[in-house]
């Protein structure tokens, strides 16, 4: 899942985000509403945690250019402001949630993942194929009940090709899926996460490289 944090407070946002990639999800920072509409306009995210009080473009015309360009990204505002107008009027502007400040990083995480599984491409709380289950709420991996410890990278590559088990998962894709706007686009990451990831699954192999097109999940054999 890739996430959109906006938020002018260095630390607070800093902390959003450290907190999310904890957590698996790819993410970018914007620091005002200009930069926020730049990456909007680049790059396909599920969900924007928006920052309703922020400088250059306000947090609100930032929410009103994503409706109104009937983007799937879904809006979670936030606003240090407590009161049932604020929050009223947060949600007519077209958020689709609404948190105030100060929050805890545990229902912000629950509030993005509930927000991404109803954009774009819908997803299920848990993900199955065959023997294979992922619990991305409660990051959780089991194949055959057996559970398994993977990097924050390995199960967001993992929960990308569960989410669509068959259908070639091309690298390129995965790197804006998973990664975010720091990556290198000449690295080997994709490579290196599939390997380790393909070990850690174990045998037989669940994931199928095809060669200069990208991967795919396959019925074990």
């Amino acid at each position: 899942m890739r996430v959109l944090v906006v938020e002018d407070d260095g630390p607070l946002g800093d902390a959003i985000v450290r907190g999310l990639r904890q957590r698996a999800l790819g993410v970018d920072l914007a620091r005002d509403g200009a930069e926020a509409l730049e990456k909007l306009a680049s790059v396909d995210y599920d969900v924007v945690v928006l920052d309703r009080d922020l400088p250059v473009v306000h947090g609100d015309e930032v929410c009103r250019q994503l409706n109104e360009s009937q983007s799937m990204t879904r809006v979670l505002m936030l606003t240090a402001s407590t009161t049932v107008e604020h929050r009223v009027e947060g949600l007519t502007l077209g958020a689709d949630d609404y948190m105030p400040k100060p929050f805890a990083m545990q229902e912000l995480h629950a509030r993005v993942r509930a927000l991404g599984r109803r954009a774009a491409r819908p997803r299920p709380a848990r993900l199955e194929w065959g023997e294979l289950v992922v619990d991305p709420a409660r990051r959780r991996v089991e194949r055959a009940g057996r559970p398994l410890d993977l990097t924050n990278r390995e199960f967001a590559v993992l929960e990308e090709l569960i989410s669509a088990p068959g259908v070639l998962v091309s690298a390129e894709e995965l790197m804006e899926r998973v990664w975010d706007d720091r990556l290198d686009p000449f690295s080997n990451a994709v490579r290196v996460t599939i390997a380790t990831l393909r070990r850690k699954l174990g045998d037989p192999p669940l994931i199928e490289t095809v060669a200069r097109a990208g991967y795919r999940l396959s019925e074990a054999t």
